[in-house]
C-alpha cells in the first residue's frame, strides 16, 4: 500500500498548492462523500480480484439494486431498512448467478460479467421507466450522504476507533511473540500508529470546523455519516479476510487454485461466494448513489463508475493477478481516485484530462505490481 499512500500525499500537496479551495474543510468533506460509492464497490471487487477474476457488472449492479431500493420505498411505502435488505438480497442473487456461471460452467469471468454489464444496464432502463429518474425522499437514506455527526460525537467516534485499533495492534504483536512467530517491532508499530492517529485527529478537527457559507441559516459541522458506514464495512471485510478460515481460503484459491483444491478447499464455492459478496457491496453502493443524488437514473453506476472502482482497488495495492490485497486498498485507492477527480475539477480541467491522468496512475500501479511479482518469482 506504500505507493498508494505516497501517491495520495503527493496529490494532496500538489492540488493544495495549485488550488486555494482544495484543502478547505468543505472540500475535504465533499471528497469523503464523493469517494464513498466507488470505494464500496471497490471493497466488493477486492474479493473477486483476490481470486484473479474480474467483475465488469458491479457498477450497473449497484444501479439495479439502488433502483429496487428506491422503488420499494417510493412506490410501495416499504420501510427503508426492509428495502435495503431486499436490495442487498437482490445483489446477492445477481452475484450468485454470475458466480455459478463462472465456477460451475467454466465461462471466463470477463465474458460473463461483460454480458451481465449489458443486461443490468437494460434492466436498469426498464426499472427507471419512461421518466428516466426515480426520486427518493426518505430522510434516513438521504441522511447517509448528506448529514453529519455532531462535533462531540465525531470526537467520541475517533477516540473509540483509536482505542480499538491500538488494543488490536498490541494484542496481535503479543500473540505472535507468545507463539514464537516473527512480529513487527513495537517501536516501528508505535511510530506508524502515532502517525495514523495524528492524521485521524487532524481530519476530525478539520471536519468539525464550520463549512457553511451562511452558518446563521445552516450550520455544517462534524464528520459525515458516510465515514462510520465505510468504517463498519472496512472492519467487517478486514475481519473476514484476515481472521477467518474463509478469508484464508480466498487467498489460497487466488494464489494457486489447484493447490487449494488438493488441500481440500471447495474452489467452486469460494469463487461463487466472492461474486455474491461483490454484488452485495454493489447493492450498498446503490443506496449511497441514491442518497447522494436524491434519485436513481438509467446512468447510475454506469459511465466511469466501474473503471474507477477497479482502478481504486488496484491503485490501493490489490493485485490483478490474484492472491494479494486487503480491504484497506479499496479505501486508499478510492481516495486517490476522488482526489484526482476533485482536484482537477477545481483547476478547471476537462473530463478527458481527468481520465488520462487516472489511467496513467492506474497503469503505474499495475506496473509496480507486475514488477514486484516478477522480482518475487525470480527469488
Amino acid at each position: 500500500a506504500l505507493p498508494g499512500v505516497l501517491g495520495l500525499i503527493a496529490l494532496c500537496i500538489v492540488f493544495g498548492i495549485m488550488s486555494d479551495v482544495f484543502l478547505t474543510p468543505g472540500n475535504f468533506a465533499n471528497l469523503l462523500t464523493q469517494a464513498a460509492s466507488v470505494t464500496v464497490i471497490a471493497m466488493g471487487l477486492v474479493f473477486v480480484l483476490l481470486l484473479g477474476e474480474i467483475d465488469l457488472s458491479a457498477g450497473y449492479a449497484s444501479g439495479v439494486c439502488g433502483a429496487v431500493l428506491v422503488i420499494l420505498i417510493t412506490n410501495h411505502g416499504a420501510p427503508w431498512w426492509i428495502a435495503l435488505i431486499v436490495s442487498i438480497l437482490v445483489g446477492a442473487l445477481l452475484g450468485y448467478t454470475i458466480g455459478t456461471l463462472v465456477s460451475r460452467l467454466g465461462i471466463p469471468s470477463f465474458v460473463v460479467t461483460l454480458a451481465a454489464f449489458l443486461m443490468f444496464q437494460g434492466l436498469l432502463l426498464l426499472l427507471a421507466g419512461e421518466g428516466g429518474t426515480i426520486r427518493i425522499e426518505d430522510p434516513t437514506i438521504l441522511a447517509v450522504q448528506n448529514n453529519n455527526l455532531s462535533p462531540t460525537l465525531s470526537w467520541i467516534l475517533f477516540l473509540a476507533v483509536s482505542a480499538i485499533y491500538v488494543l488490536i495492534g498490541l494484542a496481535k504483536i503479543n500473540s505472535r511473540r507468545k507463539a514464537g512467530l516473527k512480529s513487527e517491532l513495537k517501536k516501528l508499530w508505535a511510530i506508524k500508529t502515532a502517525a495514523l492517529l495524528a492524521l485521524g485527529a487532524g481530519a476530525v478537527y478539520a471536519l468539525n470546523l464550520e463549512r457553511s457559507n451562511n452558518p446563521d441559516l445552516v450550520s455544517l459541522k462534524g464528520t459525515p455519516y458516510i465515514v462510520p458506514v465505510i468504517l463498519v464495512l472496512l472492519v467487517a471485510g478486514t475481519f473476514v479476510l484476515g481472521r477467518t478460515a474463509y478469508g484464508r481460503h480466498i487467498y489460497a484459491v487466488g494464489g494457486n487454485a489447484e493447490a487449494a483444491r488438493r488441500a481440500g478447499i471447495n474452489v467452486k464455492n469460494i469463487r461463487t461466494s466472492a461474486f455474491v459478496i461483490c454484488s452485495s457491496f454493489a447493492a450498498i453502493a446503490g443506496m449511497l448513489f441514491a442518497s447522494r443524488q436524491n434519485s436513481i437514473s438509467p446512468t447510475t453506476g454506469g459511465s466511469s463508475t466501474l473503471l474507477y472502482a477497479v482502478g481504486a482497488a488496484v491503485i490501493g495495492g490489490t493485485s490483478l493477478f490474484g492472491g494479494k490485497g486487503k480491504m484497506r486498498d479499496a479505501v486508499l485507492g478510492g481516495l486517490v481516485v476522488a482526489v484526482i477527480d476533485n482536484g482537477m475539477g477545481l483547476l478547471g480541467y476537462a473530463a478527458g484530462i481527468k481520465f488520462i491522468v487516472t489511467g496513467i496512475v492506474l497503469l503505474i500501479s499495475a506496473g509496480v505490481d507486475a514488477i514486484s511479482r516478477r522480482g518475487a518469482s525470480s527469488n
